[in-house]
């Protein structure tokens, strides 16, 4: 449903002004303070910057369904990477994803059965062996061609216990 006149949104904004009231960012440096990009998933259990004990500046998200290595994942690397400070990159996938869980036609179903249209033009890159979707991504990074002097490491974040482990 759209909404033009932001009727929808009357919390969000009045956070944000409370926010900007107390607004302290201004002038953040663009760069990665710590020279790093963290490749996640969208879910809202996962803070990337509390997790690995960063702040504000620290590094560059990257957050699409199932924390994949997309083109455009590429692309936004290819950016950090030559223009924001960025020389290492974390490929975080986590526990309980539904990314993880069936397969394509699984995700179709649930968003057909969920109300929405008929997605099979769509490719939800579903994976149901994760840790080594995880592999293959951070390969993937690491033998792109414009990316060659980027470090990148593969992760499993536990959304019950906050524990990352290294996979790769």
């Amino acid at each position: 449903m759209q909404d033009d006149d932001a009727t929808s949104f009357p919390d969000v904004l009045a956070a944000n002004a409370a926010y900007a009231n107390g607004f302290g960012l201004g002038g953040l440096a663009p760069r990665a303070a710590r020279g790093l990009a963290i490749v996640t998933c969208m879910d809202s259990r996962i803070e990337p910057l509390a997790m690995l004990g960063l702040a504000p500046g620290d590094a560059k998200i990257l957050r699409n369904a199932g924390a994949r290595v997309t083109e455009d994942v590429l692309r936004s690397l290819v950016l950090a990477s030559y223009l924001l400070g960025v020389d290492r990159a974390m490929v975080i996938a986590h526990t309980n994803c539904r990314m993880a869980e069936g397969d394509e036609s699984d995700v179709h179903d649930a968003v057909r059965d969920a109300g929405g249209p008929d997605t099979r033009s769509l490719t939800f890159l579903v994976s149901g062996d994760q840790n080594g979707t995880v592999r293959e991504d951070v390969q993937r990074v690491r033998s792109w061609p414009y990316l060659t002097g980027l470090e990148v490491g593969g992760f499993l974040y536990d959304v019950d216990s906050g524990r990352i482990t290294q996979l790769c």
